[in-house]
This record gives C-alpha cells, structure tokens and sequence, in this order.
C-alpha cells in the first residue's frame, strides 16, 4: 500500500514540478503528516527530492530524474486515458485506484505529449449515453489504416480529407475539420465540420481517409458530451421524419433499432413475425434501412416506400439480367 503510494507521490512531483505538502495530501488522501514521512523515505532511498521554504514553497525533484514505471506505449496510454476519464471515478468505489493508475499512464507517454494528454483524450468519447455495464459486443468493422488516419488527424488537429458511402448514395471525397470521435454502443462516429457547417459521419462508412499537413479549423478545447448530445437531438427532432409500419423476423428487431430513431407497438403476429412501427429520419433513410434487412421484413405503410423498395429491386433484377 505505502509502496504504490510513493510511486504516486513520484509521479505527481515530476509531472507538476514544486508541489506543497498540502496539495500532496490532497491529492493523495492522506494526512500531511504522512506525506512529509513518505519525503523522507524517499530521499533515504535515495529519490533526489528537496524542499522549498516560503509562501510558495513545496517539494520538487531534481530535474531530469527519470525511473521506468510503466511498459505502456503511446496509443496503449491514450487507450487507457479514455477509458478512465469519464464515468471511472464512480464505478465500484475505485476513485483512488483509478487516480493512481492514470498519473502512471500519463507518466508512459513520450515527454513531449505529456502536457496535450489531457486534450487528446478530451477528443474521444465512449459510450455517453450507456452505462458501463450494458455495452453491447462486436463493434462495427472499420479497416485498421482508415482508424488510423482518422485518429491521427482528430489528435493533431489537421484537416481530413476522407471517401465517404453516404446512405443511399455512391462515394465521394470530402474535406473536413475533425473534432473528435464518439462511439455509441457499437457505432463509432467522426463528429466534424464542412466548409462551417456541423457533419457527423459514421465511421463504417469511411471507405479512405488521407490526414492533410494543414491545420483544421476548431476551438482549442472541446465538450465532446455536449457536442454529441446537441448533435443527437438535433437529429432526433429535425428532418422529415417518416413512421413505417412493417413486420419483421423477431431475430432483426435489435439491427432495426440500432438505426431507427424510434421502435413502438410491438406485437407478434399469426406468422411469427413482429408488427412495428418505427421512425426514421426520413423517407430516404427508411428505405436503405429496410433494404439492409432484405427479405427478414415487409413495410406495409406507407405505399410510396414499398413502391420505392419494389422499384429498387426491380431494377436490380433488370440490370443483372441484362449482364448475364
């Protein structure tokens, strides 16, 4: 217990430089009579830390002492870093424990990405609407060298240049400035933005990114939670959106929530099957979340997105014919 602690009190006095007794205690959660024990064992064993006298005085380390304590390389300290900065304080009452072992991670980066730590990890944001306990498995597929693109440019804050499958239509490239990436159970989205208009792109749907020397244009910090929630509820109450009546094989309700915006009156049928109904964002997006699902369901209301999904097929059938 002792031990980790002084590795801790190490850490906190190379990253903050002169620190008072007070501050230590603080952060630490222990008396300041037990951290001036714990400087003492330290300089007994030889940790070069002294003390300043005066109204700002405190303990420091000499400069450029250095001990391994981690093995983590950068992108494994980020990881880290995002995954206990939200929600972590609370969970199973490991606040201290989580505290720890974040001033180590920050400790395992390379000196010069120390002081934008805190900021990278302020670009990415996991789960804000789940609790930690309810995450869903098997994250959409995204082609590692895309992530790695996208991820570099959101951290550096360059300009974006990426191919995108919008619903419904064919590729196109796009210049944009990243602001950070979101997943939500398992979808991962770049929030960005477009010539100053507000973008959101999902991530399965970046087919190339290529990051660009120069500098995006973006507020220094960010609030990724409210971003993500103004954004979401924008695209929730926005748009022409379109209520479908349909029936559907009960094995693809939970593919068919993870898009709708809303699954209401579920009932079983005399064939299995389940009668719904469900809003989507509009008519366009209706008809490519339908035709993702293919014949495990039937929209029955209303007639002009059976006739779009039957004229859809229809051609599809044409063209293949005409190949063969």
């Amino acid at each position: 217990m002792r031990a980790d602690r002084l590795v801790s009190l190490i850490l906190l006095l190379r990253q903050r430089g002169r620190v008072s007794a007070t501050t230590l205690a603080r952060e630490l959660e222990v008396s300041t009579r037990t951290v001036l024990r714990d400087i003492e064992a330290l300089s007994a064993a030889g940790v070069p830390v002294y003390a300043e006298r005066g109204r700002r005085g405190g303990f420091a380390l000499l400069p450029g002492f250095r001990t391994e304590l981690t093995g983590l390389n950068h992108d494994e300290a980020l990881a880290l870093l995002v995954a206990g900065s939200r929600r972590g304080e609370q969970a199973f009452g490991l606040g201290s424990a989580l505290a720890s072992a974040m001033r180590k991670v920050v400790d395992a980066l390379p000196e010069n990405h120390r002081d934008t730590a805190t900021g990278a990890a302020a670009r990415l944001l996991v789960d804000p609407e789940t609790d930690l306990l309810s995450r869903r498995v098997g994250a959409e597929e995204v082609p590692a060298a895309t992530m790695a693109e996208v991820r570099r440019a959101v951290l550096a804050g360059h300009r974006l240049r990426l191919q995108y499958a919008a619903a419904g239509r064919a590729p196109a490239w796009r210049t944009v400035d990243p602001i950070g990436l979101v997943t939500i159970r398992d979808q991962g989205y770049l929030l960005a933005t477009r010539s100053g208009a507000d973008r959101t792109y999902r991530l399965s749907r970046i087919l190339a990114a290529e990051e660009l020397p120069e500098p995006a244009e973006r507020p220094a910090r960010v609030d990724l939670d409210r971003i993500w929630q103004e954004r979401s509820t924008r695209f929730r109450t926005g748009g022409d959106q379109v209520t479908v009546l349909l029936r559907v094989d009960p094995a693809r309700r939970e593919d068919l929530e993870r898009t709708a915006l809303a699954v209401r009156s579920s009932e079983a049928g005399g064939d299995g099957w389940l009668r719904v109904e469900v809003t989507f964002q509009d008519a366009e997006h209706a008809e490519w979340a339908l035709w993702r699902l293919g014949t495990d369901a039937e929209a029955l209301s209303p007639s002009s997105l059976r006739t779009s999904l039957r004229d859809r097929a229809a051609a599809i059938v044409a063209h293949y014919d005409a190949s063969s």
